[in-house]
């Protein structure tokens, strides 16, 4: 009998959050009477007991978010990493703190509102594939456009077919020693989030359906959206 892989998310929020205008970076807003990166994490600790988390935070706020795991009594304990100067080298930099041997989410700081069923899901289907992407349906038409000239204009003969797209969301797992021989590459501007950096490298994926409430908090619109959804959901 193999024995059960040891569990590890890396946190991604290392961020400066310049889309929304705010004070301070997003991941440490309030939604729902605290930051956004603890309800992130929350899920994960009520998900998995006893995983091992991972922080990634810009190197200003490490001191910051100390503080606030102190004041408001939010006992977790975390290995703290600072960003690097894209998401694949904050990634790499958080791999050299997970073993081989391992399974490890990563996934972003400003998604809180996943259930810990999906979490759960996502690592039992990682117990068999080495590496597993949350996908959501495209429902959206969608337009091929290119700007020019500061105009969008559609680029003849150019379509999308709706049918066979889908939006990758994170938590994406993986097998620890196949991620981090994958990071081992050198950076490319393609690599969007992990799974393309995995592709890149070669190896194949495995997808499985995310949730649609699953969003990524990246605007004011996201967050007043966030706090709505967890409005209705206590009533």
């Amino acid at each position: 009998m193999m024995m059960e892989r040891k569990k590890f998310v890396i946190i991604m929020a290392a961020g400066s959050g310049t889309r929304m205008g705010a004070d301070m970076p997003k991941q440490f807003l309030e939604l729902d009477g605290k930051a956004i990166l603890q309800k992130t994490i929350e899920v994960f600790l009520e998900a998995c007991p006893g995983i091992s988390v991972i922080t990634v935070l810009p190197q200003d706020h490490i001191a910051y978010w100390r503080n606030y795991c102190l004041e408001r009594n939010f006992i977790c304990p975390q290995i703290l990493v600072h960003g690097g100067i894209t998401r694949f080298h904050s990634v790499r930099n958080a791999l050299e703190r997970v073993p081989d041997g391992a399974v490890v989410a990563v996934h972003d700081g400003v998604r809180p509102l996943l259930s810990p069923g999906l979490v759960r899901d996502i690592f039992k289907k990682a117990e068999e594939k080495p590496a597993v992407i949350p996908v959501v349906p495209c429902v959206d038409t969608m337009k091929v456009l290119e700007m020019k000239d500061g105009e969008l204009s559609a680029i003849p003969g150019a379509t999308a077919d709706r049918s066979v797209l889908y939006g990758a969301q994170t938590p994406q797992v993986f097998h620890s020693e196949i991620l981090k021989e994958a990071y081992s590459m050198a950076y490319d501007t393609s690599f969007t989030d992990d799974a393309s950096v995995l592709e890149k490298y070669g190896k194949s994926l495995s997808f499985m359906i995310g949730e649609r409430l699953n969003i990524k908090i990246t605007t004011r619109e996201d967050l007043l959206l966030a706090r709505a959804m967890i409005s209705l959901n206590k009533d």
